[in-house]
């Protein structure tokens, strides 16, 4: 699938950076593909964090975006969050 803004909020964020959450049903090896985000490139920062939730799976990553060229974005390959119960 393709980048869909209605998925991408933002959480906090400074000066210094922004917290984003992304929610699809795309699956991270795409998300993490270097130009996914393009179509966000005027709201995305480089450093800025983005948890992405895929829907489909589910599961969480935290990506970072590591550069804009202000038409292209690139982010991190994405750090899985847990989500096990062990009790």
């Amino acid at each position: 699938m393709a980048y869909a803004a209605s998925g991408l909020s933002r959480l906090a964020g400074d000066s210094n950076g922004n917290m984003w959450r992304y929610t699809t049903t795309d699956a991270i090896a795409t998300i993490n593909t270097a130009g996914y985000f393009n179509d966000a490139a005027n709201m995305l920062g480089v450093r800025d964090l983005i948890y992405v939730h895929d829907t489909n799976t589910p599961t969480t990553n935290m990506v970072t975006v590591l550069s804009n060229t202000g038409s292209v974005v690139d982010v991190s390959d994405g750090t899985a969050i847990a989500e096990t119960d062990g009790d």
